[in-house]
């Protein structure tokens, strides 16, 4: 399970529910602030509760109240998995996972949120707080969707979360316009990290935000007996959707891959540079090195030591040989090309 995160409980969260609405067809969305609201609501439409883990109460009465199955709340500890959605005897399971609220391009800021379908009833559940199932919560809360099924809501909850998604790969490919002009005017350094966390976070997203197919077709080709051919058409169009986004995410890390290919052959060809000119520095001292260590012997028979003009004869042979060598390194530097055409 993962872990709780400090959470300040309050107002109609004091019994961990966080929001919960009852739709009837032709009709606003009725607010149920309480547990107690939930539990005297009628049976027309469906309704829709979502809960925050964090609080045990909402939990207890999830596991009493809610008529969830048992694979619910083994799901529950499993932790983050890859979006599914299964059929769970009469119902829809869904496992989706959303970046987190308050997500800052981090690899780690991506959550899970448990989704249970029924005809008269959908609950969601989550540990921190979420983008897309708030933008649902926010844009219910304000009437501007008419959802005619529970099915239509975990539709529109996976539409939101194509869509966050899609703003995130947008995000992520304007930041990489950004990097690829600093690349080119030769400023790489200071982009291998930021490089290296972006495709992490493609990486994560892709694996965790897609879909299962293979869960999504089993579902799709044995519904329930209540979830409508329209339902079908519905869920089978966002699963398209997120494919989309899915292909441009892909194309985000092969982009980024290039990229970072790029960064580590201008890394390679400086660190080139850098030892090439070390080697050179060390050939060029080699006769000086080599001669005054000879002369440094302080033996007998040292040439030139009585004569005025030794120190100037060793002097211009140094330079001499020294130039010697350096024109010898130089010319295996030229292309054999060029050194012919010359």
């Amino acid at each position: 399970m993962q872990p709780p995160v400090p959470y300040l409980v309050t107002g109609e969260e004091s019994q961990g529910l966080i929001c919960g609405y009852q739709f009837v067809t032709g009709q606003a969305p009725r607010t149920l602030d309480t547990l107690a609201a939930v539990d005297a609501a009628g049976t027309d439409g469906f309704c829709w509760l979502h809960f925050n883990l964090n609080h045990v109460a909402g939990l207890r009465w999830l596991q009493e109240h809610g008529g969830l199955s048992e694979a619910f709340f083994e799901a529950l500890h499993e932790g983050s998995r890859s979006t599914r959605i299964e059929r769970d005897g009469d119902t829809l399971f869904a496992v989706v996972n959303d970046v987190a609220y308050d997500f800052n391009f981090d690899a780690s800021d991506v959550a899970t949120l448990w989704v249970s379908v029924s005809p008269g009833r959908v609950i969601t559940a989550r540990w921190h707080p979420l983008r897309s199932v708030d933008h649902l919560r926010m844009v219910v809360k304000r009437g501007e969707e008419q959802l005619a099924s529970s099915v239509d809501l975990l539709d529109q909850l996976l539409r939101f979360q194509a869509d966050e998604l899609q703003r995130i790969a947008r995000r992520v490919a304007d930041r990489l316009e950004d990097i690829e002009d600093e690349l080119l005017a030769g400023h790489h350094q200071r982009h291998t990290a930021e490089l290296a966390r972006l495709r992490r976070l493609a990486v994560r997203l892709q694996r965790l935000l897609a879909p299962e197919p293979s869960a999504l077709m089993r579902t799709l080709a044995s519904p329930p007996a209540w979830v409508q051919a329209e339902d079908r058409a519905q869920l089978h169009r966002a699963s398209e959707e997120f494919a989309l986004v899915l292909r441009d995410i892909a194309a985000l890390q092969e982009r980024i891959k290039a990229m970072q290919d790029e960064v580590g052959a201008r890394v390679a060809e400086e660190n080139n540079r850098t030892l090439f000119m070390l080697t050179m520095v060390t050939v060029l001292a080699l006769p000086i090195n080599l001669i005054s260590g000879l002369f440094g012997m302080n033996v007998g028979g040292i040439p030139l030591s009585e004569s005025r003009e030794g120190f100037w004869l060793m002097l211009g042979f140094i330079v001499l040989l020294t130039a010697v060598i350096a024109w010898m390194a130089l010319r295996r530097l030229v292309p054999r090309g060029d050194a012919e055409r010359r």
